[in-house]
């Protein structure tokens, strides 16, 4: 698959969601008549947002039942469907700087409320307090989830206002005011979790691999190995957005902790046996949505399918991840003048394989020469201080919080794993060797360490590591 596939799938299932909205939209609107007479200008300009704004506050004066106000929401979201990006832009800009709270109503009711001086007096003037507060806006995109495909609608809303948020308050407070929405909604009480074999619909197999975001899928045949009777692959789903997932994890079922990446995604390996396997591998976890972002799904959805691989096959032992390391190499070029950065024998053991005895060799050169990795010699000089400098970043180097910088080892420890194994040369795509210089890692999951381990690295940012990795970093 060329590198606009990807997107071709993920550009195709988005213009069916849209065209689905219209047509759906369209019927439910077409039971009264907006404010908008005719259809405003793709761009938006004013005397059409002038009237937007209108129909926003016709949205929001709640006349008529709910079929009507159903059928006002359906208008606003067709006017925004029927908009070109400026017009959008505008669209969600008339919302956020001109349908937020009253700030003069604000201090008027945190007035009352420091006057008020009994409980009877309090309660009500809470109540008031809390509804200036709540911003016309919110209460505007809450009309959308009662329509077809308007949860999915704001999510992509959400989508938009991430991108536009930075440095635009008004935006920003819009984008965080649809992020608590969001949260309430997708609460992980709501979340369904299914499998996805082959046998799934076609759409969502789509999406698949629209959505894949660690190892890119290359084509229907390697969709369907990684969908074999060796591999399982599970997502989280909400009832209000079925046929799209929010997250998805792939495993491999094997014999022992893997530790390539390229064997485990090689279309021509024997079919193994999924019920004498004793290892469970979480090989790609893709959070679909990015309008989601802030909102956690993963930590719930591993220990779910740990519970359910368990129970499905006694024979695993095994549940571990092999995870990219994607802050690595970021990390390592800004080390890049750290006179330390080598240690003697190994500026010693590159000098001699690339013949610079006369001058120190410069590890980040080495790492962006095309080829380095197929090298044996340069190869096997850069193993030990490569691995050396991974193993500090994973378990030392720390950011905001005391967290693990890298975002991938955080996400893992903050759900109880363990880094249990650095593995070399796991993924020689251009993307590993971009990211982590090839690395690979196995964060393994112990049911009976798993809270403890999510304690210590939540409460003192330790971070749990095996002995053989904690003295791999002694020794070397």
């Amino acid at each position: 698959m060329s590198d606009r596939a990807p997107i071709a799938f993920y550009d195709a299932v988005v213009d069916r969601t849209l065209s689905k909205l219209r047509n759906v939209w369209r019927e439910i609107a077409s039971s009264t008549r907006g404010v908008l007479s005719g259809t405003p200008r793709p761009d938006l300009p004013e005397d059409d947002a002038q009237r937007l704004r209108q129909q926003m506050r016709s949205c929001l004066d709640g006349a008529g039942g709910e079929v009507s106000a159903r059928a006002r929401a359906a208008e606003l979201g067709r006017t925004y469907l029927g908009l070109n990006r400026a017009g959008r832009e505008r669209f969600l800009h008339v919302m956020a700087d001109e349908f937020d709270i009253d700030r003069i109503a604000v201090d008027r009711a945190c007035a009352n409320l420091a006057a008020a001086k009994t409980p009877a007096e309090r309660a009500p003037a809470e109540r008031a307090l809390r509804a200036a507060l709540t911003a016309p806006r919110v209460r505007l995109l809450r009309q959308f989830n009662a329509l077809p495909e308007g949860v999915k609608f704001l999510v992509d809303r959400r989508e938009e206002l991430i991108a536009l948020a930075d440095g635009d308050a008004a935006m920003r407070g819009l984008s965080d005011d649809l992020r608590d929405l969001l949260a309430d909604w997708f609460d992980i009480g709501f979340l369904e979790l299914k499998r996805i074999s082959w046998d799934s619909p076609a759409a969502l197999l789509e999406r698949l691999i629209a959505y894949e975001a660690v190892h890119e899928i290359q084509g229907w045949n390697d969709l369907k190995n990684r969908l074999e009777a060796d591999r399982r692959c599970f997502a989280f789903f909400h009832p209000r957005m079925p046929e799209e997932p929010l997250i998805f994890v792939e495993v491999a079922l094997v014999d022992g902790m893997a530790g390539n990446v390229h064997a485990l995604l090689d279309e021509s390996a024997p079919l193994g046996d999924a019920n004498a396997a004793d290892a469970a591998i979480f090989y790609s976890i893709s959070n679909c949505h990015r309008g989601l972002a802030g909102i956690s799904f993963g930590d719930f959805l591993i220990k779910r399918v740990v519970e359910v691989l368990a129970a499905e096959l006694p024979r695993l032992k095994i549940f571990s991840t092999l995870s990219p390391v994607p802050g690595f190499r970021a990390w390592l070029d800004k080390q890049r003048q750290r006179p330390d950065l080598l240690q003697p024998i190994e500026a010693k053991s590159l000098a001699l394989a690339t013949g610079n005895g006369s001058a120190g060799p410069d590890l980040i050169a080495l790492l962006e020469r095309p080829g380095w990795h197929a090298d044996p010699v340069l190869s096997g000089a850069l193993r030990e201080p490569l691995l050396r400098l991974c193993t500090q970043y994973l378990l030392h180097e720390k950011g905001r919080g005391n967290r693990a910088v890298d975002p991938v080892a955080h996400f893992h420890l903050t759900n109880g794993a363990r880094v249990e194994r650095i593995n070399w040369h796991t993924d020689t795509s251009e993307k590993g060797l971009q990211q982590s210089a090839g690395m690979m890692v196995n964060y393994l999951y112990r049911l009976d360490h798993i809270e403890p381990n999510h304690e210590a690295y939540r409460g003192e940012g330790k971070v749990a590591a095996s002995s053989a990795v904690r003295h791999s970093l002694r020794k070397r």
